[in-house]
């Protein structure tokens, strides 16, 4: 089978891949910078641990803030239009980034800084509530037959991407400067990048034309007035199997990358530099899982199935988290790249499966939801939770909260069918 490979097609993919690269780039540098100089930067000194605590804290304000843009920006992009709708959403998000370079620290403005720091927290999380549903849905509502999974995949793999370019850059900046300079001024350089990278992805996407199968629905029925009452009345089945089958793949990646960061460096002892060249390495795996689950989903098994195995995996790689995270090199990296690798595939057939839950109508709303809603339970607390439990109980606990998150996501894909669309009368 073939794939055309049109101008606007590759256009399309590029804006879904770009788009989602630098928004997860903004989310992994504030997570970065929350697992290594937050703490101790934003929030008063305590006992052994607290400020590391209330860093991670921070990390769940865009979480809680994410299913509130996906509500405004679902809205909009229900009823105004993919398009304007992915421009405001990087635009909220890439000024809420790139202020956080000139925050004040507390030592010079006391609780002003961390509720500011909170607020631009805040910032991300809207912006990005309404990002990830809305460059699935430009990919997916352009995909042709038999390529909606890689098609979805495209937003996707700009998770790794931004990951590698966030951490890379922290690598890079660590190398370049003294441990010193890295806390006093070096950690704000890659929020001011974030400008540069923002105005990218607007050139790109300003570019674009609305989607063929948003277009096809406002020509057979005007669009909803509210979006979230038309979706929770007609598609709260398909509503909740999205948001608890979307659960694992943030679980899977919270471990992985801000909780393990900050336990590697902080509790195991590893060099911050190597700890992130494993992590960079490891998050390849998580690109290659990625795709081949894409390919899987639209070749062999399905959506679906592909994803349940993914939570099969991940289950079974929680019990492993004790033995491998043991303070040698080589069981780190095989720990991230096992977990990463599984993430991949309960996380890259999301593209499709989700925004396929839902008629294109409430669509926008429907994948936005219940991607952030998952996020707030499978990604929110996930750091500070995984920081609590290693501290009371050790990695073993840690081990068996991913399990029991995969587990969780693995039930609602077997056991909850959502019911069919119903067409709008």
């Amino acid at each position: 089978m073939t794939v055309s490979t049109s101008p606007s097609h590759r256009r399309v993919l590029a804006a879904s891949f770009v788009g989602t690269t630098i928004e997860f780039y903004d989310f992994y540098v504030y997570a970065t910078a929350a697992a290594l100089v937050f703490g101790e930067l934003f929030f008063p000194k305590g006992a052994a641990g607290t400020q590391q605590l209330a860093a991670f804290a921070t990390l769940a304000v865009a979480f809680f803030a994410r299913p509130i843009g996906s509500l405004v920006f679902g809205h909009f992009g229900d009823r105004v239009g993919r398009k304007s709708t992915l421009v405001a959403s990087l635009l909220t998000m890439g000024v809420s980034t790139t202020l956080v370079a000139v925050l004040p620290t507390y030592a010079t403005a006391g609780w002003i800084a961390p509720f500011a720091l909170c607020l631009l927290r805040f910032g991300q999380g809207f912006g990005l509530g309404g990002e990830w549903g809305g460059a699935a849905l430009l990919a997916v509502e352009h995909a042709p037959p038999g390529w909606r999974a890689r098609y979805g995949s495209a937003p996707q793999l700009g998770a790794p991407a931004g990951f590698i370019a966030a951490n890379g850059l922290f690598l890079l900046i660590g190398l370049w400067l003294t441990p010193a300079e890295f806390r006093d001024w070096g950690w704000r350089i890659p929020f001011v990048i974030s400008a540069a990278l923002v105005a990218v992805g607007l050139w790109i996407r300003l570019k674009l034309t609305e989607t063929p199968e948003f277009a096809a629905s406002l020509e057979a029925a005007p669009p909803p007035a509210v979006p979230i009452a038309e979706l929770l009345r007609r598609h709260g089945g398909a509503t909740l199997a999205g948001t608890v089958g979307a659960i694992a793949c943030f679980a899977a990646y919270y471990v992985g990358t801000a909780f393990l960061l900050g336990y590697g460096t902080k509790t195991l002892g590893f060099p911050m530099q190597q700890f992130l060249l494993m992590q960079l390495g490891a998050i390849l795996f998580m690109a290659v899982g990625i795709y081949l689950a894409a390919w899987l989903a639209d070749n062999r098994w399905g959506e679906r199935r592909v994803l349940a195995g993914g939570c099969v995996a991940t289950v079974l790689i929680g019990f492993t988290i004790q033995p491998l995270m043991n303070g040698s090199a080589a069981g780190a990296f095989a720990f991230l790249a096992l977990t990463l690798f599984a993430m991949g595939f309960v996380y890259g057939p999301l593209g499709a499966w989700l925004p396929g839950l839902f008629p294109a109508r409430v669509r926008y709303t429907g994948a936005s939801m219940a991607f952030n809603v998952a996020g707030v339970i499978g990604g929110g607390l996930t750091p500070l939770v995984a920081q609590g439990l290693a501290m009371e109980r050790g990695l073993w606990a840690v081990g068996l909260y991913l399990s029991a998150a995969a587990g969780l996501s693995l039930i609602a894909l077997v056991a909850i069918r959502p019911a069919p669309t119903v067409p709008h009368a």
